[in-house]
């Protein structure tokens, strides 16, 4: 069996001594939304949560993490952030504001320590999927730990 190697994200996990499981799967350059990664580790999109670079007009940048299959709510983030108002992050900005790429966007091991807030549908399951900080990889784990270890708000933040 090919080893892994370990990203950023996973090895937070590991140093809170968070059980995760590391899921591989083929990289398509044309298809990097999460519905599409959902079909490659066999999950349901509504399991395979994405994670969005953000920028409040009081907070600066945040990441709102959300079901693969979601539409972000960016008046609920507004609120539940402290914003007036929210507004996506350039794509362009995504990599020199948190070291990640379109696709890859962890929650996890960013540049810097931004803040998070996931949806609450995170609570329906016992585990869930996040992108470990690279394309063709997701970190599988219970959303409470994924919760504690991100420093996660949770609240409603799909339409």
């Amino acid at each position: 069996m090919k080893k892994v190697k370990k990203t950023n994200a996973a090895r937070i996990l590991d140093e809170l001594q968070i059980k995760y499981e590391l899921k591989t799967y083929p990289v398509d350059e044309e298809h990097l939304d999460a519905v599409h990664v959902a079909k490659e580790v066999g999950m349901p999109p509504e399991q395979v949560f994405k994670t969005l670079c953000v920028r409040g007009d009081k907070t600066g940048v945040i990441f709102a993490v959300i079901p693969g299959n979601g539409e972000l709510d960016l008046k609920a983030l507004a609120r539940v952030s402290g914003n007036k108002r929210c507004e996506m992050v350039h794509l362009k900005e995504v990599l020199p504001l948190t070291g990640y790429i379109r696709g890859g966007c962890s929650p996890l091991g960013a540049r810097k320590d931004y803040p998070v807030f996931m949806d609450e549908t995170c609570r329906l399951f016992d585990r869930i999927a996040i992108s470990a900080g690279l394309r063709g990889m997701q970190i599988l784990a219970a959303p409470g730990d994924l919760v504690r270890a991100t420093g996660a708000a949770v609240d409603s933040l799909i339409m």
